[in-house]
Formats: C-alpha cells, sequence, structure tokens
C-alpha cells in the first residue's frame, strides 16, 4: 500500500480506538449517519428508543466518525452525475426513484469516495454499489486476466443475483462481466478472465483458486465492493478477503455493504475504509415495518403436520431447516403429501441449485426446503411468507432468512415453529433482534394455523417435480453432443464405405 494511504489510515486506526468505536458511541450519533437519510427510510425509530440501537443487540459495533460530510442526498437519478447509457437503463428497467440507500450513498460514491453501508435485504443496495462502479469503470478496456472492479460476496446464489442484477446496466456502458464461483466449471472462468473482463463478481475461495493458477491479478482493481461482508466473516472468509484486498491497488476506491454489522467487520473498516461516508437505513436489529413476525407454539408430535398444511398453501414460501438431512426428508414427505417441493443445500451441485431456484422463482416448485444457504443472495418477488421450521440460533440468521420476504417495501410475513423446550432461546433471539413477534399456540388443521400461514390440507396424491421440457431437450442435446466425436467418428465410417460401394 502507498505510504499517504497506510498513514490516514494508521491515523484513523488512533483515533477509532476511543469512542467511535466505544460503547457510548452510538448513543451520541442517534439518527446521524453523514446524511438526512434516515429520516427517508419511513420510521427512524423503528427498533425503538428515539433511532437507537436497543442495547440487547450483541455484537454490534458503532459506526465510524467520518471527517469529509457526506453530499447530500438525491431524489432522483437525474441528480446523479450518471453517463446517459446508465440512466436510459435504468429507464429501461422500470426503476426511476432511487431507495434511500441508493439516494444517499450514490454522490459519494460516484465522487470516489470509500462507504460503509447498512440496509436491510432487498433496500437496494446492488445497485447502491453497483452504479457506481459501473459509472466509474465505463470507458475503460481491461487486459486479459486483470480486471478492473471486483465485488466480493460470500455465496455463489449471491454472486449470481448480484450478476443478474447488473447486468443490464454493465451491457448498456459496454463492460464484460465475469462470474467466479465454486461449483461451476473453473476452466469456463478462467477463459472468461482470459478474454478480459472488468466487472469480477466473485466468491473469495475461487477467486483465490484462479489467482493462485495464474489466471487473474488484482493489481489493476481500481473499485472493489465487499457485499454481505458479515457473512463472510462468519463463514471464515476473513484471512482470505483480506489477502484479495492487499492485491488490489492500494489508492483504490472500496465499498462495504451489509444488512448487518458487527464486530466481526471492524478490522475490515478500520484497515480498508478511508474515511467512509457512513449510511444506514434500517439499524440491522430493526424489523421491516411491512414484516410481520410470528412464533407459532407447536408440540413435537404434531409439527410435521403443521408444517405439511403450511407447504400446501396457495403461493409460495421458503421454509428453513438447520441441516441438509432434514431438507431432503422433508421435501421427500412434502412431495409425497402432494406439495411441489424441491431442495436447496450445499451438497447440491450449482447446477442443481439454479435449477431448483429458477423452477422456484417460476412457480414450478412453490415450496423452497433450505438450510441456511438461501438465507442470503436470493430474490423472489411476490414471496410473503418464510417460515423457520428450526428455528435460527443467531439473531443475524434469523434476520436474513426473514429478508426473503418483504423485499422492495412488499410486505410479508415470518413464521417460526417453536417446541416448548425451544420457547426460552426463541425469546433471546428475538430480543437480540429487536422484534416483538406475535406468539399463538396452534395445532394442525386450527383456524389460528390458516389464518396466519395459508395452511390447508395437502391433496395427498404425490408429484415429481421434473425438469421444464425446455430443458430437458437441451441436456439431451449436450448429451448427444457429448457422445458425437466416436459417433461422428463411426458415421465417416459408413459413409466412406457407403462411398466405397457406390
Amino acid at each position: 500500500m502507498n505510504s499517504t494511504r497506510t498513514n490516514d489510515r494508521s491515523s484513523r486506526r488512533n483515533r477509532s480506538d476511543g469512542p467511535a468505536f466505544g460503547s457510548s458511541a452510538g448513543s451520541r450519533r442517534d439518527g446521524r449517519f453523514g446524511s438526512p437519510a434516515p429520516s427517508r427510510s419511513g420510521n427512524p425509530s423503528r427498533s425503538g428508543g428515539h433511532g437507537r440501537r436497543p442495547a440487547a443487540v450483541q455484537g454490534e459495533f458503532a459506526l465510524p466518525e467520518t471527517i469529509t460530510p457526506a453530499l447530500p442526498v438525491v431524489e432522483a437519478f437525474a441528480d446523479l452525475d450518471l453517463p446517459g447509457p446508465l440512466l436510459a437503463a435504468l429507464t429501461a428497467q422500470g426503476v426511476s426513484v432511487p431507495f434511500p440507500i441508493q439516494g444517499a450513498t450514490l454522490p459519494n460514491t460516484l465522487a470516489g469516495r470509500d462507504a460503509l453501508g447498512r440496509g436491510r435485504t432487498g433496500s437496494g443496495k446492488t445497485l447502491a454499489f453497483g452504479l457506481a462502479l459501473l459509472a466509474r469503470t465505463a470507458g475503460q478496456r481491461a487486459e486479459p486476466r486483470q480486471p478492473l472492479a471486483l465485488i466480493l460476496v460470500p455465496t455463489r446464489e449471491l454472486a449470481q443475483q448480484v450478476t443478474d442484477a447488473l447486468t443490464p446496466y454493465a451491457r448498456s456502458v459496454k463492460l464484460r462481466m465475469a462470474t467466479v464461483v465454486g461449483g461451476m466449471s473453473i476452466g469456463r472462468q478462467a477463459n472468461a478472465l482470459r478474454s478480459g473482463a472488468e466487472v469480477v463478481v466473485a466468491t473469495p475461495g475461487r477467486l483465490k483458486d484462479l489467482i493462485d493458477r495464474g489466471e487473474c491479478r488484482l493489481n489493476q482493481v481500481a473499485i472493489t465492493v465487499l457485499d454481505e461482508a458479515d457473512q463472510m466473516a462468519d463463514m471464515g472468509f476473513m484471512p482470505q478477503v483480506t489477502a484479495l484486498l492487499d492485491q488490489v491497488r492500494p489508492e483504490g476506491q472500496r465499498m462495504l455493504f451489509s444488512a448487518t454489522l458487527d464486530r466481526n467487520v471492524d478490522r475490515l473498516v478500520r484497515s480498508y475504509l478511508t474515511d467512509p461516508a457512513v449510511h444506514s437505513v434500517d439499524p440491522s436489529a430493526g424489523a421491516v415495518t411491512t414484516m410481520e413476525h410470528h412464533v407459532l407454539h407447536v408440540h413435537g408430535a404434531d409439527k410435521h403436520a403443521a408444517t405439511t398444511e403450511i407447504a400446501a398453501r396457495e403461493g409460495r414460501v421458503i421454509m428453513f431447516l438447520d441441516t441438509k438431512h432434514a431438507v431432503d426428508r422433508l421435501t421427500k414427505d412434502l412431495l409425497n403429501s402432494g406439495v411441489r417441493a424441491a431442495a436447496l443445500h450445499g451438497g447440491k451441485s450449482q447446477p442443481q441449485r439454479t435449477r431448483t431456484l429458477t423452477q422456484f422463482k417460476t412457480g414450478h416448485v412453490t415450496v423452497l426446503v433450505a438450510t441456511n444457504v438461501a438465507a442470503r443472495g436470493i430474490h423472489v418477488d411476490n414471496l410473503d411468507l418464510v417460515v423457520n421450521v428450526d428455528p435460527p440460533t443467531d439473531h443475524k440468521d434469523y434476520l436474513h432468512r426473514g429478508g426473503r420476504t418483504a423485499r422492495a417495501g412488499e410486505s410479508g410475513s415470518v413464521v417460526t415453529l417453536v417446541t416448548p423446550n425451544q420457547r426460552r432461546a426463541m425469546s433471546r433471539l428475538m430480543t437480540a433482534a429487536g422484534i416483538t413477534p406475535q406468539t399463538t399456540p396452534v395445532r394442525s388443521g386450527e383456524e389460528a394455523l390458516s389464518q396466519i400461514t395459508g395452511a390447508q390440507t395437502p391433496s395427498g396424491i404425490p408429484v415429481t417435480i421434473t425438469a421444464p421440457v425446455a430443458e430437458r431437450r437441451q441436456r439431451s442435446t449436450s448429451s448427444r453432443g457429448r457422445r458425437s466425436p466416436a459417433s461422428a467418428a463411426r458415421r465417416m465410417t459408413r459413409q466412406s464405405s457407403f462411398n466405397a460401394a457406390a
């Protein structure tokens, strides 16, 4: 790193060791965050106490004080210094008014400033960092294996979601994107990097593998984004993340966006962000105002029946369980009961996971049974119910699971099934999350369960989930393609014999 930036960071660390990151600092910064954006989020005190974080929130660190005042919030994308093609792409995508986190951070990030942004899932973080990254990279051309901008994410699903969200805008300014994740062909990803990609969306492990193979260098990366940095820390990626950050251009721009910020992220903020523009749409512990939270007290012997009835409701639902085995078992039971369910967990290949998500988003599958692999990075329009069949053990997991519904201003419900021996732990988790749920004792077949979740009796006629016709045809064609060398040789031999005989 160059001496100027290192000195800036060193002096900032000395300042940050004081009250800025201390337990008393938060009480002095009620509603600050460098801009009037909290008032635009609709309810600045949604976590209680005049906008203060509740004392019970575990692991949070106070947001850093900044030296340079943030630029004013904008009310329209036209007020931003965006290239014309990007503005046209926004219009074409039907995006007209910035979400609060976009209106607050984009004026600063477009100017090249580091940013620390916190907002609930579905609050628009992807465009908040993506538009700035694309606008500042537009007009440049990457050399082979040397991307110009990097977006690091913790999971394959989030990588794909970010890629899908930004691709129309990248095309509008003629930037090439490459997605680098595990579970997919590393050879194809290496080829994409060799061909030249200005923007790379990557999970840390696979990117490290490609760097170790000599297929990628980060010395030309001028803009780096960490999306869901806290989950990367929780998953043990922190050493890889810091090693990657040490390879990008030291004078470059860094942006860190997440739905939650805790002390796992403290090191990243201190070491890699210089005088960042800080913005928080919602305190990370706050409950979304358009989201209802229900804790349903069930008896252990009746839990499976209640779960099955909820799954048989009209409309889609995501159901979270703790283990891959439990996910597979419930999925099998639901299919046998007549419910169109599919499993999603880390034991599935990436093509399987991608196909399952596509089937769920299109309605071919109505129940997605998943482990926490689906808790982040999955966006499904009009999903109004998330069910924790197994209660999460961490309040962050609860918030991220629940964040699959009530996205982008829509409404939704989060339902958690709690047996008697889980009630005390669930009460502590809700307190840590800053949420006061509605608690209801229920049994399968009762009106209360139906009113809250739309539960109904399943058909009992077993169903089989098959791949869509178009996909089966494509697979059949590709299978023939894999056998084609030998088949072609046989055909050529037969044709030669025929020609000779003729």
